[in-house]
């Protein structure tokens, strides 16, 4: 059976280790540096199997040594924002925590698909692939598919209809200057700007964009880890079982988009071999403006880092 490991047995890795047992696609390993936390994590999920019917397992460890011959990785380790901070905030403090995982996954799984987490996450994407020099195809971060289910649970709310009708695309850094497409957020095929009036459309935007950070504020000591959790199980599912499927997310771009050296959020089609391509939209001018902006913003951050001479694997 196929093996994925969680770096990172907090609340995000904990939900991400139920919603991917819940999809019986591969064994789990959870690894945290907390001795006793990833195995304590493990045992309560393997617990709820008999209830929940998942047959895979998970366990746990404190060496990363154990997550040798994974098939993916997930990235759940790191600091969490707190309601005085900004996502770019992070960066400092995860920057370090980043440092120590690429050199355990280079020593005991550098051909792993990694799904990245730790925020910044359009800027660490970026990371794991220049400093670590992991193969660009294979790394991939979460933001999108997050963005995009919540703007579509946000839209059957509005709309009083189930989510399961509902598709978005959210394009861009996960940031108040995430592109979000109006035109491609649809219930059952129908375009929301024929549901819906403009000022609710504009107001369901501007909620998704704040969505992160209306979480943190309720929380007060915590962010969102469930919708996080799923949305990596989307990702993984989709690497695993090779369905080619079509979600929304941070990768390396080489020209598509006209960007160029930038990890910014688009469609991507996922199967076995991690990102087997890089759907381009035919955006309109001002989609394509609002796009510019949202990547000038990620390049600010990723030039601080110093990685221009880099080269990344394949």
């Amino acid at each position: 059976m196929k093996k994925i490991t969680i770096i990172g047995a907090g609340s995000v890795g904990t939900a991400a280790a139920f919603y991917l047992a819940e999809k019986r696609v591969a064994n789990i390993l959870m690894i945290d540096i907390e001795k006793g936390r990833a195995k304590g994590k493990a045992l309560d999920l393997m617990e709820a199997a008999p209830i929940r019917s998942y047959d895979v397992h998970v366990d746990g460890s404190d060496e990363f040594r154990d997550m040798e011959g994974s098939d993916v990785i997930v990235v759940a380790a790191g600091v969490v924002r707190k309601p005085e901070m900004m996502r770019l905030d992070l960066l400092e403090k995860n920057i370090e925590v980043v440092d120590g995982i690429i050199t355990q996954i280079r020593k005991y799984a550098p051909k792993a698909f990694l799904v990245v987490l730790t925020e910044p996450v359009d800027t660490l994407v970026y990371y794991f692939i220049k400093k670590g020099g992991f193969n660009r195809r294979k790394v991939m971060g979460v933001s999108g598919v997050l963005d995009s289910t919540r703007l579509r649970q946000f839209i059957a709310e509005e709309m009083d209809v189930s989510s399961v009708d509902t598709t978005a695309i959210v394009l861009g850094g996960h940031h108040d200057y995430m592109v979000i497409l109006p035109r491609y957020a649809r219930v059952e095929g129908i375009p929301i700007t024929e549901l819906l009036p403009p000022d609710k459309v504009e107001r369901l935007v501007g909620r998704t964009r704040k969505a992160g950070t209306e979480i943190v504020q309720a929380l007060k000591t915590g962010s969102a880890c469930n919708a996080l959790g799923a949305a990596v199980s989307e990702i993984v599912e989709a690497v695993i079982r090779d369905v080619r499927r079509i979600v929304c997310g941070p990768v390396y771009l080489n020209g598509e988009y006209g960007q160029k050296d930038i990890c910014l959020g688009v469609p991507v089609m996922l199967g076995k071999n991690g990102v087997e391509k890089v759907i381009e939209l035919d955006l309109t001018l001002s989609e394509r403006e609002s796009l510019d902006k949202s990547a000038a913003v990620v390049r600010n951050t990723v030039q601080s880092l110093g990685l221009e001479k880099s080269k990344e694997e394949g």
